[in-house]
């Protein structure tokens, strides 16, 4: 207790700091703006910020489809809407470790939405006129329109980091009574990409939507309709009445006494069954992002998932059915109070000798939740565990980590002295090879135990990084990209000699395609990263350490097969055959020209150096000509 009486809990002051800004009013001011616009889009500039609202009324087919509320895969958007958040891509096997969770699933009608206004009203290109005219982005939306703006904030980060552009503006994302938007890979996804804090979305204390999708689907579907009714007719826009029809159907969408009844029993019951840790996990939707929880006396903001969720229960089980229909309409008033009136309460609390007790005591009375409630001390748990589970001190972690780091250098050193013996060999077959054909050996199996430490170290590493527990910028910091890029360097070929050594090829597919595991794949994606604004002018003189491709014996494996099948193909496929196999070796002829590969490569019985000559023997000089690969002689490197 002492360790937390010594912290800040900073949950409150975080939520007077966003309250206090500009941004959350001027995105208020400009979706009220845009719910009277024809188009339901509103885009302004102030400066070099650039603004875009949508309106909180929005229709069409996707929001009259019963099925509107069932989950879809992310992936039918397609790999250039939100490629990098899909589970699949660049041969990524499957995002998580895992490997048991479901892939990136998203609400079906709200990316229906959202991609008929990306198509329709070229909003793509809106965004990126926006994109090259500001050094900073907010895109905001209230209700529905707070999902868009959720999705198209996801389409321009995922654009940008497809364009691996060397600058670009940031975005904030700011929505008001939002709906959550996917399942808990997608907030995975996002955090994985540390996209987390480009989200805020403002939650008010007794408001049904953002809590809606916590009840089973099958269960609100049928009053939603309904319910959205209501809320335009309320809002009294002259927009509204064109899209309900006659004045009966105006009048059946008021919401009556029971209705609101129901719809409240009906939520808190879903509430109250989903608090619990286990009943977490089985949660179709679930958020991601900043959650900014505004009441009547002040508002808090957290960023852990299960903390949101069992706040936004503990919040609303203070209310009642008209204030939880109401209260969706009233973000107007919580973003009017601003900082000063929340700082108002501190003359009137008792002074706490604990930094942290007196902050949570100001975030308990900012929640709105009365001192007598018997939900308080549920409230303070959970804001005592989202501190806990959401800030572990990630610099401390990170150091923890470099301990680490530093006990498994013995497994490097080692499997570095066993390529060293290797290439020095009287067998001549080189470091990849030797291990592929180890079979019995004391020395090949040492190496492949120290290649398994290896591995696990850095899946742990990952598996750190992606839950946010290590510092924002561990990725770019070069002592960790670079001992990632070594590892990779000198411990990939054993991972694909293993792989090919055991066949899995033949049951599961290539090893570029169907086998590599994420850890590398994420190691290429950090060392492109921080090397992608360096110019490499320095050409070699020597042979390097290690192949400057680690996956180099993959693609050669691939050319083996192809070689090898040759002279069972006709002659069709056989044109496509030779220009793969003249494609790998025009490739490897310039890793070998620039020395960016390591002497095993060129070892007299490598697989390499076989396979070259297979090439020149099976190849005709008239027909699909390869050009003849030079003779290295036998000289020490």
């Amino acid at each position: 207790m002492e360790a937390e009486a010594s912290a800040f809990e900073t949950s409150e002051m975080v939520a007077i700091f966003l309250a206090s800004t500009p941004l959350v009013r001027e995105s208020w001011r400009l979706c009220e703006a845009a719910s009277f616009s024809p188009m339901g889009i509103v885009i302004e500039q102030k400066g070099d910020v650039g603004y875009l609202a949508f309106s909180s009324i929005q229709t069409g087919q996707a929001i009259a489809d019963p099925n509107w509320a069932r989950l879809v895969p992310l992936e039918i958007a397609g790999d250039v809407v939100f490629g990098p958040l899909l589970s699949r891509r660049d041969g990524d096997v499957d995002t998580d470790c895992d490997g048991d969770r479901q892939p990136v699933m998203i609400h079906a009608g709200l990316l229906e939405l959202f991609l008929s206004l990306f198509r329709s009203q070229n909003l793509q290109h809106q965004i990126l006129s926006l994109k090259e005219q500001c050094k900073s982005i907010v895109i905001t939306g209230h209700s529905l329109g707070g999902a868009i703006a959720s999705l198209s904030t996801l389409w321009l980060l995922c654009h940008c980091h497809l364009q691996s552009v060397s600058y670009s503006p940031s975005v904030l994302c700011i929505t008001f009574g939002s709906p959550l938007l996917g399942n808990e890979s997608l907030s995975r996804a996002i955090l994985r990409e540390r996209w987390g804090g480009n989200f805020c979305h403002v939650v008010s204390k007794h408001d049904i939507m953002p809590r809606l999708l916590l009840a089973p689907s099958a269960t609100v579907t049928p009053q939603m309709q309904l319910l959205l009714q209501h809320w335009h007719l309320s809002m009294g826009t002259t927009t509204t009445a064109p899209h309900f029809g006659s004045h009966q159907n105006v009048a059946a969408a008021q919401l009556g006494d029971p209705e609101k009844a129901e719809f409240f029993g009906l939520i808190m019951a879903c509430l109250n069954n989903s608090s619990s840790e286990e009943a977490l996990k089985n949660l179709l939707f679930w958020p991601f992002g900043n959650y900014l929880l505004c009441s009547q006396d002040g508002a808090i903001c957290l960023d852990n998932a299960a903390s949101v969720i069992k706040m936004m229960h503990l919040m609303f089980m203070t209310g009642s059915p008209n204030e939880c229909i109401e209260d969706h309409l009233k973000y107007g008033e919580y973003v009017g109070r601003g900082s000063s009136q929340y700082l108002k309460r501190f003359v009137q609390m008792q002074p706490s000798e604990s930094c942290y007790e007196a902050g949570l005591a100001l975030a308990l009375h900012s929640s709105g939740i009365p001192s007598q409630e018997p939900a308080v001390s549920s409230a303070k748990d959970c804001l005592t565990n989202a501190r806990r589970v959401g800030r572990r001190m990630p610099e401390i972690t990170c150091a923890n980590l470099a301990v680490k780091l530093s006990k498994i250098v013995p497994f490097r050193a080692e499997i570095e002295w066993y390529k060293a013996s290797c290439d020095e060999s009287s067998d001549q077959m080189g470091y990849y090879d030797a291990f592929k054909r180890r079979g019995s050996s004391k020395k090949g199996n040492q190496v492949d135990m120290n290649r398994r430490k290896l591995a696990g170290f850095w899946d742990n590493v990952i598996d750190l990084w992606e839950s946010n527990q290590l510092p924002y910028d561990f990725h770019k910091r070069a002592k960790w990209v670079n001992a990632f890029h070594s590892y990779k360097l000198i411990v990939e070929p054993l991972d694909i000699g293993e792989y090919y050594r055991k066949d899995m090829h033949i049951h599961n597919g290539h090893y570029l395609r169907n086998g590599r595991p994420r850890r590398f794949q994420i190691s290429d994606r950090w060392w492109k990263e921080r090397r992608k604004n360096e110019k490499d002018n320095d050409a070699r003189t020597t042979l390097a350490s290690a192949t400057q491709d680690s996956c180099f014996w993959a693609r050669l494996e691939e050319a083996m097969e192809l070689l090898a099948n040759l002279q069972s193909e006709n002659e069709e496929v056989k044109k496509e055959t030779w220009v793969n196999i003249n494609k790998f070796n025009e490739y490897a002829r310039r890793l070998v020209e620039r020395k960016e590969v390591s002497k095993d490569v060129l070892a007299k019985n490598s697989s390499y150096t076989k396979w070259t000559k297979d090439l020149e023997k099976l190849s005709s000089p008239l027909v699909f000509p390869v050009t003849p690969f030079p003779e290295f002689p036998q000289m020490k490197f």
